[in-house]
């Protein structure tokens, strides 16, 4: 009888050649993600001097970056990763420095600005679903793909963190504007050292013509359904977090400066969960354990609405964020494996999309809440949200795809490895695509 093979760690995963420079390259380009927001808010601010007009230029950027990921994540699946990336980031990374040199100077028409957002918008390269899929084509162990999702997420965290931070020293001493020409050579570089690596040279488009009609790109859609659901639950709740900690703040006489402390406390949260998720070989399938994710996360949202002061209220929401990189981990694993040959990265930028959309709806959402009714109903709705997600995901959890990928592979959690990605490698995976919002 053979022993069971050691546990890896986390350092088996930078093990494997490239992986370094390849997460790396990818960490650069998609910084530019976790800073675009702020710099598009405070350039078209300072351009048109309105705040209605910046607010309307993000929204058409979000709209487009969001909403299209899954059409560019399909050019990425049919043509791969150097054809499509390397025009997609240049294209991006071009309007990006036009949208910059028009607002350098106050008094570009507000209409123009927001052309050359709604444009850039529409073809952001997705990063961050294009890195998910390249590591289940060359990684055969599925509990060192699990630690990498890990390290995906804690890394989106940390950049979703520094972004911002980043963008307020460069406007300490230049205009706004150079924050976003700033992000154009984040990902464009970024993007090119990515596209350059000899991991993702060894990745090849796994169908060069059609094989299925139209709207049969996946054999069984609810296997996707069930991740989709609960990353849009997830992100609607935590959108909605960010203006209930604001308006927890200034009901309590509380300045500004607080809300991104205990903002800091859920990436914290977050961050910690995804390492210990990561580094757990979990037994209960990963179909099974995500809907009880989704729910920990609610309890938390709505626990945190009781709150009596700051102080208990960072723990609560760290306790919340706890639960969110092991959500959206799992979700991602989910789509991988649910994922046919050559529509890995679909796959993934459909959770993507699910949650950014969901985030944007729950910030409007609250909007319209939060001024009506008692702030902690508004923390127990938005966590209600989740606990809603993780129920119905229940029932929309359906089996997993038998030879969509042509070879079987275990489950995202299990002990054993697969050889399917060596076997027949295909495209890539799903932002972390989009700015705005996207992770």
């Amino acid at each position: 009888m053979s022993a069971p093979a050691p546990r890896p760690s986390y350092a088996a995963f930078f093990r494997i050649p490239h992986t370094r420079h390849t997460f790396t390259a990818a960490l650069i380009g998609r910084l530019s993600y976790g800073m675009v927001s702020l710099a598009v808010m405070l350039s078209v601010t300072e351009a048109t001097g309105s705040y209605v007009a910046a607010g309307t230029v993000m929204a058409l950027f979000g709209a487009t970056s969001v909403l299209l990921s899954p059409v560019r994540a399909a050019l990425i699946d049919r043509h791969g990763p150097r054809r499509a990336l390397i025009p997609m980031a240049s294209l991006y990374a071009t309007l990006l420095a036009a949208l910059a040199t028009a607002a350098w100077r106050p008094g570009t028409p507000a209409p123009a600005l927001g052309a050359l957002a709604v444009t850039a918008g529409a073809c952001t390269p997705p990063l961050g679903p294009t890195v998910r899929a390249l590591w289940g084509e060359v990684i055969e162990d599925n509990r060192v793909l699990q630690r990498a999702y890990s390290l995906d997420g804690i890394a989106e965290e940390i950049l979703f963190v520094s972004g911002p931070l980043l963008v307020g020293a460069v406007v300490q001493f230049a205009p706004p504007a150079a924050a976003l020409a700033l992000c154009a050579l984040l990902v464009w570089a970024g993007t090119l050292a990515f596209v350059l690596s000899p991991a993702v040279a060894g990745v090849r488009p796994a169908v060069t013509k059609p094989v299925a009609r139209p709207g049969r790109r996946f054999r069984d859609g609810r296997a996707l359904l069930q991740p989709v659901v609960v990353a849009a639950g997830v992100g609607l709740s935590v959108g909605a977090l960010d203006l209930l900690v604001m308006a927890y703040a200034t009901r309590h006489h509380h300045g500004n400066d607080v809300v991104a402390w205990v903002l800091a406390a859920l990436s914290l949260g977050s961050a910690l969960g995804g390492l210990l998720n990561g580094a757990v070989d979990w037994r209960t399938p990963a179909r099974a354990r995500l809907p009880l994710l989704a729910g920990g996360l609610g309890l938390a949202l709505a626990a945190a609405g009781l709150a009596p002061g700051l102080g208990t209220l960072a723990v609560a929401v760290a306790c919340a964020g706890f639960f969110v990189a092991p959500a959206l981990t799992t979700s991602y694993l989910i789509a991988d494996e649910a994922a046919p040959p050559g529509r890995r990265t679909q796959a993934g930028a459909w959770v993507n999309t699910a949650v950014n959309a969901g985030s944007a709806s729950g910030t409007a959402g609250v909007g319209l809440l939060v001024g009506h009714l008692p702030l902690g109903l508004c923390f127990a709705l938005s966590g209600t949200v989740a606990v809603a997600a993780g129920l119905l995901s229940v029932r929309q959890a359906g089996p997993r795809p038998r030879g969509a990928r042509g070879t079987a592979r275990p489950a995202p959690d299990g002990p054993q490895s697969h050889s399917g990605p060596q076997a027949q490698r295909s495209s890539q995976h799903g932002e972390d695509g989009s700015p705005p919002l996207t992770r």
